[in-house]
């Protein structure tokens, strides 16, 4: 058992994690519905969030979570981290709540709400640091070190429209080299205000190993081989030289779930597949993120080997627990996929989570009660496998 203060080092090694999104809970959810409808003031509605956010970091502690979040309960959508930080975008006119969009076709692809490209009209600028506010927040209600997430520069680029925002930025290289200035800034005042461990969305590296998506970067007229190693670079420059905290990456395909109507029980979605295997050489070993969590619940991550280009001192969070089935997966078989994935990177550079957020305000996701059996699903298999 730990006494005293989580130290650096074991930021850097915690055999349990999480992805950072939570289940809102009822409600929560049901606040947030009366809210947009106009039957909540903006102030009624926060009291309520911030209430219902110490109960969630308070249960995490209770389990024994070794870090915690406020569940990205004070957004609508992940991406808001750098979209809602900052001013000189033109606004997408399709963007969607993100429970809006769900399909009835369970176990298929689907397309995310968002996928119109935003625009600059001028040049960003830094309005407000979203991921300080929400740490700012949390660590006053927790005991644990506070984890918050924020937006990858590829994910970023991924989103850009380039050619409609020439006004602003000479091209791609430009905005990129720009939004790293921008995130580095935030870092830099999270790290003034205490935070320790950081984790990076990364969802668009999916994008090179999915044939769609791969077509569509070579009908814009993009070569893929240089965007992947123009991204790589750009995400190693956010993090540079920032040796006092933790930084972790995750990297998924998608967090899409539906309900099936021939069952009536969740059933996921995706937007990219794709194994890991094409791009893990060259990702891998040349991001250098301390800890890399990767989804691995379905076959659509492929087998384990490509963690052996994993770089000497990095840790692999597998995600092997679902967030988009109510199906609680037996200890003993995450006991066998970690040995598994051990016969290609050594056991004290390997970790549990969840693979993804469990859906926050979503309209289709996993219940409270389902998502912490989740996570004493993973404490468990951790204890049991490492002795935690």
């Amino acid at each position: 058992m730990r006494t005293g203060p989580v130290t650096q080092q074991e930021l850097k090694t915690l055999r349990v994690d999480q992805v950072g999104g939570l289940r809102a809970p009822l409600a929560l959810r049901e606040a947030f519905e009366r809210h947009r409808r106009g039957e909540l003031t903006e102030p009624q509605f926060i009291e309520l969030r911030e209430s219902a956010i110490a109960e969630v970091i308070a249960r995490q502690e209770a389990l024994g979570l070794p870090v915690v979040t406020d569940g990205e309960l004070r957004r609508t959508n992940f991406q808001d981290s750098f979209n809602e930080a900052v001013a000189g975008f033109v606004k997408p006119t399709n963007l969607k709540f993100p429970g809006e969009n769900q399909s009835a076709q369970p176990y298929t692809r689907t397309q995310s709400a968002d996928w119109q490209r935003w625009k600059a009209k001028e040049r960003l600028r830094l309005v407000r640091n979203v991921p300080l506010e929400e740490y700012v927040a949390s660590a006053r209600m927790a005991k644990e070190p506070v984890k918050v997430t924020m937006l990858s520069a590829d994910r970023i680029a991924e989103r850009f429209d380039a050619e409609a925002s020439r006004a602003a930025y000479r091209d791609l290289d430009d905005f990129l080299d720009h939004v790293v200035a921008i995130e580095r800034q935030m870092i830099q005042e999270l790290l003034a205000a205490g935070c320790r461990y950081i984790q990076i969305d990364a969802p668009g590296y999916t994008s090179y190993v999915d044939e769609p998506s791969l077509a569509a970067m070579r009908a814009r007229g993009e070569d893929p081989e240089r965007r992947l190693a123009r991204s790589i670079a750009a995400d190693n420059a956010v993090i540079e030289g920032f040796d006092s905290v933790t930084f972790g990456l995750h990297i998924c395909r998608g967090g899409a779930r539906t309900i099936d109507p021939a069952t009536g029980k969740l059933a996921p979605q995706w937007h990219r597949e794709g194994h890991y295997d094409a791009i893990a050489e060259r990702l891998f070993s040349e991001l250098k993120h301390e800890r890399l969590l990767l989804e691995y619940d379905s076959d659509r991550a492929g087998g384990f080997a490509p963690l052996r280009y994993i770089r000497p001192g990095t840790v692999a969070v597998l995600g092997l627990v679902t967030t988009k089935s109510a199906d609680i997966e037996p200890v003993e078989s995450l006991r066998r996929k970690v040995e598994e994935a051990s016969r290609h990177l050594p056991l004290e550079q390997l970790a549990l989570s969840p693979q993804c957020g469990f859906g926050g305000y979503r309209k289709a996701a996993l219940e409270e009660d389902l998502q912490w059996r989740k996570f004493e699903t993973i404490l468990a298999a951790a204890h049991a496998i490492w002795e935690t």
